[in-house]
């Protein structure tokens, strides 16, 4: 069985600041990142699709302690976003101050600009690209 979008190819349109996700021609649930099969139904029957990037944001928290080789990055705020196409997709708030981030964030329209590399930490396999969202305005 092969893969319709490979990780690598997931990571690399975030590069490019395109959102690739499968959509499942048997249910068609939309599956983030990518996967061999449907979370829903199990069908391997699915086509790439490029997602628009809206959202709204249905929790956060903020990462004050970064894990081991990323403490540069802290402190940086995480979000979970319910994207316009339905299924729910974690990335790093880009536009907010960390120290500022509150529970008026919960709800708020948020919108993907761009996907950033960060480094991989010592158990990782290296550096991965993420989304990063930005308020929308």
């Amino acid at each position: 069985m092969d893969y319709k979008l490979t990780f690598k190819q997931y990571n690399e349109a975030l590069k490019s600041n395109k959102l690739l996700a499968l959509k499942c021609k048997q249910c068609g649930s939309i599956n983030i990142p990518p996967k061999m099969v449907c979370a829903k139904c199990q069908s391997t029957d699915m086509d790439i699709t490029q997602l628009s990037g809206k959202g709204k944001i249905k929790t956060f928290t903020t990462i004050n302690v970064a894990a081991e080789g990323r403490e540069s990055e802290a402190p940086y705020t995480v979000v979970m976003v319910e994207l316009d196409e339905g299924p729910w997709l974690m990335g790093n708030l880009g536009d907010v101050d960390p120290a500022k981030a509150s529970m008026d964030l919960i709800g708020k329209a948020v919108k993907m600009e761009h996907g950033k590399e960060f480094c991989g930490d010592k158990y990782s396999a290296g550096a991965a690209n993420r989304p990063v969202f930005d308020m929308v305005k």
